[in-house]
């Protein structure tokens, strides 16, 4: 790492160094005075700090950028720093060139201060010297390294798709580009290569993959931004037993070049296990706390409010200890979420079940619940109430905010869930609506449904898509495509699209199979999710270079920001007064 400037590297002298004279640049980090003519200086660069023992008589403040030569040297043994790997050594009979000079940060720079995001972000150049944001934005490189080696060892050609597309019909809004030379019609930000990767395997590549920038019009959260990066992947001649080989090998690989340590085999769980378990596709499978049906203990119930399609619970080990607030927020949130209510339920120490409902509940529905959540005294049990999906769901919730362990905590719980649904639920008009797009494959076990399933009966058809997650997250998505117009025609047919509308919407695609598709399937997982997740990160934001806030602004650049008249005029746009 040497250069005309500086010959190591601040955090990578050691005591072997000793005797030798080094050039080292960076950032003061920490000043100390040690009587009137000599000062200690930290001096920090990427890889760490070193203490630096200069003239007391050079201006040296906090984050200045200099360059120090000197004898690297043994500290006094009683001054020696344990915590620092450099903590042996220091630098001494220094001369100093200071490079440039700095106002004071906007922020503390140690780790320990706590800095309102907006204002890290509006100085995003200062924040990212500290340890942290360094260690992460390295962490993401190494997974992007990781990733990219792994499927060019399994024969993926990477291949650059557009950024400016046609605005196609996918789950987000489009973010749309206004065309000059053609005003009035604009271009749309990719949401995501899957058009343009299926016309790759047409094409003939046969094994497809990019590190792809993509694009969504939709509400911001700690897993989620308006820009995202996805290692994107699609192979011919495959099955998704296949995907699964090729994605989970990618993810070792990232995950053993950022901890050290390769995951085992991947398990696979139905979608419906997952829902039923845990209340989600999503499952954080690192903690217990799982879903129980109480359904037919409640068959012949006389309280009405267990009179519902599906009654299921969930046990917190030791939640009695919960106070009477806190169980009424945990009854708003349920609230807030969808339901209408939740039954808590203390066991006592004779494993009765204190509650302001159990009054309503016989003898051998009480007991049931004891027996079903396997509670003990000291223990709280949580009931509800409602059609099944939205059971599920609120307890799903639940769980998660009840029992999700910090995301550092646990270890790496990677899961691939399977067989969803190929339909989510059927609108007004009877028509069914796709869980995912409407080229995904179903499974070849309800091939025939198709054809004989009616109403509610399509909710049942299985799909040969496949979600990959960890720890809770949803790292990505993927399946099986539909390659054969016999069965497109059919999902096209059942979801109310005719031909011409097939043609106007998925057009250059359908003209594309006619002259031969192979089978194909693929995949596509967030490299911002998973890379914070290595890094032991909640939110993606922490391994994200320059990303926008919550609220979808950029403190750094200001943007979104107005455009000129002139330019709107070049571009054929006006822009209308905001809505009162």
């Amino acid at each position: 790492m040497a250069t005309a400037m500086r010959t190591d590297l601040c955090g990578t002298l050691r005591a072997e160094h000793e005797g030798t004279t080094v050039t080292v640049c960076g950032w003061v980090d920490r000043r100390r005075e040690h009587g009137e003519h000599l000062a200690f200086i930290d001096l920090r660069d990427y890889t760490g700090i070193v203490q630096a023992v200069v003239d007391g008589n050079h201006d040296m403040r906090v984050e200045y950028v200099a360059r120090i030569t000197g004898t690297v040297a043994a500290r006094p043994a009683d001054t020696a720093n344990p915590d620092l790997p450099t903590g042996e050594i220091e630098l001494r009979d220094c001369e100093v060139e200071i490079l440039s000079i700095a106002e004071p940060p906007p922020f503390p720079m140690d780790e320990r201060t706590g800095v309102d995001e907006t204002i890290r972000l509006r100085h995003r150049y200062v924040d990212m010297r500290k340890a942290r944001m360094q260690r992460n934005l390295r962490t993401r490189a190494k997974v992007n390294s990781a990733v990219r080696g792994a499927m060019e060892e399994q024969g993926f050609v990477e291949i650059e798709t557009p950024m400016l597309i046609a605005s196609t019909p996918e789950g987000a809004r489009d973010f749309v580009v206004p065309s000059r030379q053609k005003p009035g019609n604009f271009y749309a930000l990719p949401q995501s290569p899957q058009i343009f990767k299926q016309l790759c395997m047409v094409g003939g590549i046969d094994r497809y993959y990019q590190i792809a920038r993509c694009m969504r019009d939709e509400d911001l959260r700690a897993d989620r931004q308006f820009e995202f990066m996805q290692l994107d992947a699609e192979a011919s001649f495959v099955t998704q037993e296949d995907v699964f080989e090729f994605i989970s090998h990618a993810v070792r690989e990232a995950t053993e070049a950022v901890t050290g340590e390769r995951p085992g085999e991947i398990p696979h769980m139905t979608w419906n296990d997952a829902m039923e378990r845990f209340g989600s596709d999503k499952p954080d499978t690192r903690f217990g706390m799982e879903l129980v049906n109480l359904t037919d203990l409640f068959a012949e119930t006389e309280f009405n409010a267990f009179k519902a399609e599906r009654i299921m619970g969930i046990r917190l080990e030791g939640g009695a200890e919960l106070s009477r607030n806190k169980l009424d927020d945990l009854t708003d949130m349920v609230k807030r979420w969808g339901g209408k209510g939740l039954v808590w339920m203390k066991v006592e120490d004779d494993k009765s079940l204190n509650s302001p409902v159990a009054k309503f509940c016989s003898e051998s529905e009480l007991t049931g619940i004891v027996e079903r959540l396997e509670a003990e005294p000291g223990d709280i049990c949580f009931l509800v109430a409602d059609r099944l999906r939205r059971t599920q769901h609120l307890l799903g919730l639940l769980r998660v905010e009840l029992g999700r362990p910090p995301v550092t905590e646990g270890g790496f719980n990677f899961l691939w869930v399977v067989d969803f649904p190929l339909f989510e639920e059927i609108n007004e008009d009877g028509k069914p609506i796709p869980l995912h797009h409407p080229f995904t494959m179903p499974h070849p076990d309800d091939v025939d449904l198709l054809n004989t399933a009616e109403g509610e009966e399509l909710l049942e058809v299985r799909s040969q898509s496949y979600d990959l997650v960890l720890n809770g997250w949803e790292l990505g998505s993927g399946s099986v495509r539909i390659h054969r117009s016999d069965i497109q025609s059919r999902i096209f047919e059942m979801l109310g699209i005719g031909a011409e509308e097939a043609q106007l919407k998925f057009g250059f695609l359908l003209d594309a199979f006619k002259y031969g598709a192979p089978p194909h399937a693929g995949f596509a997982f967030g490299l911002d999710r998973l890379t914070a997740l290595l890094a032991g990160e909640e939110n993606i934001r922490e391994v994200i270079a320059f990303p926008k806030t919550q609220s979808g602004g950029d403190p750094l650049t200001q943007a979104p920001t107005p455009v000129a008249d002139a330019h709107l005029e070049e571009l054929g746009l006006r822009v209308l007064p905001p809505a009162e």
